[in-house]
């Protein structure tokens, strides 16, 4: 306890790292705020019928990503997934389409490019998304519920709901260069984060109206989700060591003083992009759902049962498939080869070269599959837990998009802070060791 109030005096200390974090703090406070900005021309008191709605099911995690914002037909109701899935549409073009791969390379121009390129994929989406919300809305809720309807009440609301998913994609912009962390994946955090207290509460609700061992059951429960965040952490932290030797001398063609050092590859290096790769797909169905007003058919109804096989199946395969695919974008075999090469390294009994691009490309694949697997089992547990009675809202906390967000975020934001504090030659955040984020410190 001594040392952590000595790691935070160290923290208030240095003045930009303090200036960064309640500048992180300010922004995110505003973010919270929008969230209980209720549309104009609807009602704020008759909003009980929607609360119902995202109780449960996909919708409940789609509002706990929005931190809420759904369920209050908020001005952020649509949240950060346009922005996500633009990303996400951006990147897979950036294997596909040469376009993309050229400007892919032409450095911090060209990621200008594509982020501005980003910006307006996400305002299409949005707009496309927002008749849809509007739609459900209307279906949720009494006619009384709007003060104001028809066409102008539409192309206002979906303007207000675009300008607000923009809104807060600017805030983590700005959380990202003069805060502290990745400001998109905090902003998705806070949002989980804020739903917890709401969670437990109903848990705690559902226990105690059982008949004996209510309280009992929630203390279990609780050490079940303290046994996978503790699961959830060793995914994201481990690593596979790579035996590379270097030379510290050469004279001539010979290599004197040769010393073992190590290159700790990922086990999980896409960090928790596979999981809300695949989870944007597997919003797909619900959102086309919402326009069917005689029911959604077997297919819709199958993948919009966030419990059903078919869902977990699919979310799982896609998951294991994502996890190569990002490791694949993120992890060049090639530069590190080139890399190891340029400083005197080899790793022993490989040839330098093709040798080592194709030795390092089966080891990432080797590591990749049991890590992806891993992700996938967790990505499930929500819907495990549903089905053995835990409430459907404290059950998302048992793994699946939110806790791996939750686990990844607060160790990249802590590992950013322990580097401030060790750069200006104070004691970091562990007392031995230091915090390991996930490789590339963006989540989105």
């Amino acid at each position: 306890m001594r040392r952590f109030i000595e790691t935070l005096k160290n923290i208030w200390r240095i003045e930009d790292l303090r200036a960064r974090i309640l500048t992180t703090l300010g922004l995110i406070l505003v973010y919270r705020l929008g969230s209980f900005i209720v549309l104009p021309g609807v009602d704020p008191t008759q909003l009980d019928a929607l609360r119902e709605q995202t109780a449960g099911g996909l919708e409940g995690l789609l509002d706990m990503f929005s931190g809420g914002a759904f369920s209050n037909a908020s001005v952020f109701a649509l949240g950060i997934m346009p922005y996500i899935s633009a990303s996400i549409v951006i990147q897979l073009l950036t294997i596909a389409v040469p376009y993309f791969q050229r400007m892919q390379k032409e450095g911090e121009s060209g990621r200008k490019k594509m982020n501005q390129i980003t910006r307006w994929l996400t305002v299409a989406i949005t707009a496309a998304q927002g008749p849809s919300y509007l739609f459900n809305l209307h279906r949720q809720l009494p006619e009384t519920a709007f003060v104001v309807s028809g066409a102008f009440f539409t192309i206002s609301s979906v303007i207000i709901l675009t300008a607000g998913t923009l809104f807060i994609m600017w805030l983590g912009e700005r959380i990202t260069d003069k805060g502290i962390g990745n400001g998109i994946s905090l902003i998705i955090m806070i949002g989980i984060i804020a739903r917890l207290p709401f969670a437990l509460a109903a848990e705690f609700a559902q226990n105690l109206e059982q008949q004996g061992g209510g309280l009992v059951m929630v203390s279990v429960e609780i050490i079940l989700l303290l046994i996978v965040i503790m699961a959830s952490i060793a995914l994201v932290q481990a690593t596979r060591r790579v035996p590379v030797q270097y030379a510290k001398r050469i004279v001539g063609n010979k290599q004197y003083g040769g010393v073992r050092q190590y290159i700790p590859l990922k086990i999980n290096a896409a960090g928790v992009m596979p999981i809300i790769f695949a989870q944007a797909f597997m919003f797909l169905p619900m959102m086309l759902g919402q326009f069917d007003t005689e029911g959604s058919g077997k297919f819709l109804q199958a993948f919009g049962d966030y419990t059903g096989f078919w869902y977990n199946l699919t979310f799982a395969l896609l998951i294991i498939a994502f996890t190569y695919f990002y490791t694949a974008v993120t992890v060049n075999p090639t530069q590190m080869a080139e890399d190891m090469k340029r400083n005197g390294g080899f790793i022993p009994g490989v040839k330098p070269g093709r040798k080592t691009v194709e030795f390092l490309d089966s080891i990432m694949s080797r590591i990749t599959l049991p890590g992806s697997i891993f992700l996938a089992i967790i990505a499930v547990l929500p819907a495990l837990a549903s089905l053995i009675g835990i409430n459907s809202q404290f059950a998302q906390f048992f793994g699946g998009t939110s806790l791996l967000i939750l686990v990844g975020v607060v160790l990249d934001t802590l590992q950013q802070i322990e580097s401030h504090l060790l750069m200006r030659h104070y004691d970091g955040l562990m007392k031995s060791g230091r915090i390991k984020g996930r490789v590339g410190g963006s989540a989105i």
